[in-house]
């Protein structure tokens, strides 16, 4: 189980990794391989604001369709390109290039109530 260091982590599964006020979000490694097979990612590209622990679109695998939970509140300013094309970059590599959207985050102290990747192994164990 892949929970690299210096990202944060909620109870959803998502990370965050904040950089100059921009959080990129994601689904863990925990997330992908419960899902299985990623086929599509719904996130709506007009949606503008997202708030911390509600939904900001749909994960669609093989078997299943899971929400996805901003873990921060903020503006989104970028999505994913890649994933509409090769939307398994969430199995293949959730931490890298399989990144759902960027976010400018309204609240950056947000950022300290979620886990870090101690918290996070505990959580999944």
């Amino acid at each position: 189980m892949n929970i690299p260091e210096g990202l944060k982590y909620s109870k959803e599964h998502e990370w965050i990794k904040v950089d100059d006020n921009v959080g990129t979000i994601g689904i863990t490694d925990y997330a992908q391989g419960e899902l299985g097979d990623v086929v599509f990612v719904d996130i709506d590209p007009h949606q503008g604001e997202v708030n911390a622990g509600e939904t900001f679109g749909t994960i669609e695998a093989v078997k299943t369709v899971s929400d996805l939970y901003a873990p921060c509140s903020g503006k989104i300013i970028e999505l994913n390109s890649k994933l509409e094309d090769d939307p398994d970059l969430v199995n293949s590599d959730p931490y890298g290039d399989g990144w759902l959207v960027k976010i400018k985050l309204s609240d950056p102290g947000q950022v300290e109530s979620l886990m870090d990747a101690e918290a996070y192994k505990a959580e999944i164990s």
